[in-house]
């Protein structure tokens, strides 16, 4: 729990109506609390778990109906497959970045902590923060400081980045864009702007696409997918598919 803390815990187990026979899967295993809720309601059923930060396999529980499948959920169908799983009574999927992952410092996700520009939850993917701000162009940084950070000045933010190169880490990035920080609600700025690399760096955005297709291929008659979102970016696409 200290890993970190499942929001809404207690509502997202009842809203999955747990059969305790079922087939579920968390894509997001983190630090493990809904994944150990689930598996409480578990008799003969299983649990699958995705993660694809090497960390997360310190929180491995110790139950025959558990299994933990290190990779993207994005290769939700391929991996359950691989597993002989074909069809799901449930999935649980908690968005975003891991408190953990903001508290370490190497992992470069926040202002807290001075780190390298990194931001991977995966360490093995090749793109890094520290390559989106080097080796972007100026309208590739204003694509993104827009699309996924949703700020106003987002072509003077990118200009700012290209002419402060090279910034290797999160206080070279802090002292690029100290002009714009705002005199009211500063870090919610930073935030924007550590989320919007964060997001290109992981491709947050599309594999929620791809995971809610694939969820939907999957579930039985009846199953049921519950969703937490942090910011309309990962809201907007769940709401508009559930709906379609």
């Amino acid at each position: 729990m200290d890993y970190h803390k499942p929001v809404l815990l207690h509502q997202c187990i009842e809203l999955l109506k747990i059969d305790p026979e079922g087939i579920y899967v968390d894509v997001t295993f983190g630090g493990g609390g809904h994944s150990r809720e689930i598996l409480k309601r578990l008799k003969g059923g299983h649990l699958y778990a995705f993660d694809q930060d090497p960390d997360a396999e310190a929180n491995i529980p110790q139950s025959e109906h558990f299994t933990l499948i290190k990779a993207n959920f994005r290769y939700l169908k391929k991996m359950l497959r691989m597993h002989g799983v074909n069809k799901i009574n449930g999935l649980l999927a908690d968005f975003g970045i891991s408190s953990h992952q903001i508290d370490q410092p190497q992992k470069g996700f926040s202002l807290r902590h001075e780190g390298p520009l990194d931001m991977r939850m995966n360490p093995a993917l090749e793109l890094s923060a520290e390559k989106v701000v080097n080796d972007y162009t100026t309208d590739e940084l204003t694509r993104i400081l827009r699309e996924y950070g949703e700020l106003r000045q987002s072509y003077r933010i990118a200009r700012a980045i290209t002419e402060s190169r090279p910034l290797k880490t999160t206080a070279d990035l802090r002292g690029a864009l100290s002009a714009f920080e705002p005199r009211q609600k500063p870090a919610r700025f930073w935030a924007q702007v550590f989320q919007a690399i964060r997001i290109e760096v992981n491709q947050e955005i599309a594999v929620i696409h791809e995971l809610l297709e694939q969820t939907a291929e999957l579930l039985v008659a009846g199953g049921r997918m519950v969703c937490l979102s942090y910011h309309s970016l990962e809201d907007r696409p769940v709401k508009n598919f559930f709906r379609y």
